[in-house]
């Protein structure tokens, strides 16, 4: 039997969230790794009109909405996904870093500028 998709039952709005954390912890500029305890983040972007960049690529403000939801962090730190200090930082553990969202392709798209 295949793995079950989504096992945690995470909402949309916390998987985008998840997904971008994901992303965050892949650059030493937004986290600092925390070796086989996860990721510290510390350093979330701006939108700066209707995206902004993350990495290589850039976000729409619309599929970001959760970087500033407490209620977000919340569920996303009772599912042990993330180590909340809403809203100055987090741990992404290692849980919430292998979590299989499903969509990153989906929301990271490739900069133009």
């Amino acid at each position: 039997m295949p793995p079950k998709t989504n096992p945690l039952r995470l909402n949309k709005l916390q998987l985008k969230t998840l997904t971008l954390f994901q992303e965050l912890a892949r650059s030493p500029q937004t986290s600092t790794s925390r070796g086989d305890q996860g990721f510290l983040i510390t350093s979330i972007p701006q939108a700066h009109g209707n995206h902004f960049h993350l990495g290589e690529g850039v976000v729409m403000a619309a599929d970001a909405s959760g970087l500033k939801n407490e209620s977000v962090w919340r569920a996303l730190h009772r599912k042990a996904l993330i180590e909340s200090s809403f809203p100055t930082a987090l741990i992404l553990t290692t849980a919430g870093a292998d979590y299989d969202t499903g969509l990153r392709d989906a929301i990271l798209h490739g900069a133009d500028h």
